[in-house]
């Protein structure tokens, strides 16, 4: 292996994120509730002696470290949220929660941010050793998980001076991310109508609950005639009350509607609006429609996509051993064919062999899969050039948002993919301080991508993170 000049900085580091990754799995946190899981981060920062700013858009979990003065800015992305219902004993091979009903890492987040900072601290670490000019700075960002901070970080302008932002996600195999992902919003629906007894004057009532009933029908139906890459979801907020004998007076709905591009997604929005207004009409209630969140879909850039690659190639897999291969299996022994398939699936190519850790990298001729999920990475990818990878954490086939995530949190595998990550991304951010040629190139291919238009924030004016909303109800 050709030893990139970063390298052993990642490597004098490793112990103290490790335990910060620990640190933030055992006290899980949803969607802008995470003050244990920032304060941790923000401690860490400050001991490794960057500028903490935080609050930053107006956000009390979001913040930003940076060390340096001149030169280029490169930013790194950490994410620590946790995902609702999904707690989960460490390395238990079957489903243990430490608390009924509690929060876990069921998407791996506190590596996420974990190894972003390490990554940040490495190019830090060189930058002090070798004098060079340069910005490293680590966004702390909350609210992944159906919050999209950072779009409303990036409508508040500050990734504005960024040269390059560099991130990445846990996962079963070690790739770097060449696609685009789904453009999501969330937006709730909240209908009212008139309470009565249910009994003796039902035809004074006016129902909000069959009128969401009756927009989820309608709804269903929409799906036959939107495109194939879309995808609507949708959960109750508030179902009326636990009385049926009354006719509920109120009920709300929340719903995720994605599409490809952010315009489509726009578009799709206002057809679902229309089946809610006809709901209304049909019950005689009214309906408010509120975007709660909006992400941008992603933009690939193609020459740090190849940088980061030539990266990933100069360094292999994670060094994998027996004993990580034995707990490996151990995992893999819960889940199924299919879910094995679709890690494979998603790295765009198929299993050749059974394989319990991803002890190699993907093929050069596997396909280049766009993502089926959504994140507000994209709507920095729209303002600054931004690259990203997946990590090799997790037994092969380990479905995300899952237990089975959640329990391989803390594992060996899951640090040792970790620290991967962070060797890729510190000697990535290195390569594109050091070539100005690479930095330029990066800025010529986002402005092809997003065309003289560039970047138009989808939150509408006046849009406000719902921090109390939705802190701690992912």
């Amino acid at each position: 292996m050709n030893q990139h000049p970063v390298w052993p900085f990642v490597d004098a580091q490793q112990p103290r994120f490790h335990a910060l990754s620990d640190a933030v799995w055992a006290v899980p946190e949803t969607c802008y509730g995470e003050y244990k899981s920032a304060a941790l981060h923000i401690e860490e920062m400050t001991h490794q002696g960057f500028r903490v700013t935080p609050n930053i858009a107006d956000i009390p979990t979001a913040f930003v470290g940076e060390w340096g003065e001149g030169g280029p800015v490169i930013a790194f992305l950490g994410e620590y949220d946790a995902l609702a219902a999904l707690s989960q004993a460490a390395d238990v091979a079957e489903i243990q929660p430490l608390e009924d009903g509690a929060n876990g890492h069921g998407c791996g987040h506190n590596m996420l941010g974990s190894a972003a900072m390490l990554a940040a601290t490495a190019v830090r670490d060189w930058l002090r050793e070798t004098g060079t000019k340069g910005r490293v700075r680590y966004y702390g960002c909350p609210a992944e998980e159906g919050g999209s901070a950072k779009t409303f970080m990036a409508k508040a302008g500050v990734f504005d001076d960024v040269d390059v932002a560099i991130t990445w996600h846990p996962a079963a195999i070690a790739n770097v991310m060449r696609s685009s992902s789904l453009a999501a919003a969330r937006v709730d629906f909240t209908f009212t109508g008139r309470a009565s007894h249910a009994a003796a004057s039902p035809h004074l009532g006016r129902s909000a609950l069959d009128a969401v009933e009756l927009m989820n029908v309608g709804v269903n139906y929409l799906r036959e005639h939107m495109s194939d890459q879309a995808r609507i979801h949708y959960a109750y907020l508030d179902a009326g009350g636990i009385s049926p004998n009354v006719v509920q007076a109120t009920s709300k709905v929340r719903y995720v509607i994605r599409e490809p591009r952010t315009r489509e997604m726009t578009a799709l929005i206002e057809r679902v609006k229309k089946v809610a207004e006809g709901a209304a009409l049909m019950t005689e209630t009214t309906v408010e429609a509120r975007l709660v969140t909006v992400a941008s879909e992603l933009v690939p850039n193609g020459p740090l996509i190849d940088a980061m690659q030539k990266n990933l190639d100069r360094l292999g897999p994670p060094p994998f051993n027996a004993d990580d291969i034995s707990y490996g299996a151990k995992m893999q022994a819960t889940l199924s064919e299919d879910d094995i398939a679709a890690s494979y699936a998603m790295a765009g190519f198929s299993k050749t062999e059974d394989k319990v850790l991803a002890d190699f990298l993907v093929p050069s001729s596997a396909a280049v899969v766009d993502l089926p999920g959504s994140t507000d990475v994209g709507d920095v990818s729209w303002v600054v050039p931004t690259v990203q990878m997946w990590g090799a954490n997790y037994a092969i086939g380990t479905p995300f948002h899952t237990w089975q995530m959640v329990a391989q949190g803390k594992s060996g595998p899951a640090i040792k993919g970790m620290t991967h990550a962070a060797q890729i991304m510190a000697a990535t951010g290195v390569d594109v301080i050091l070539d100005a040629g690479l930095r330029a190139a990066a800025k010529a291919d986002l402005a092809a991508r997003v065309g003289p238009q560039g970047y138009v924030c989808p939150l509408p004016d006046g849009a406000t993170p719902p921090i109390e909303e939705m802190a701690g109800k992912a």
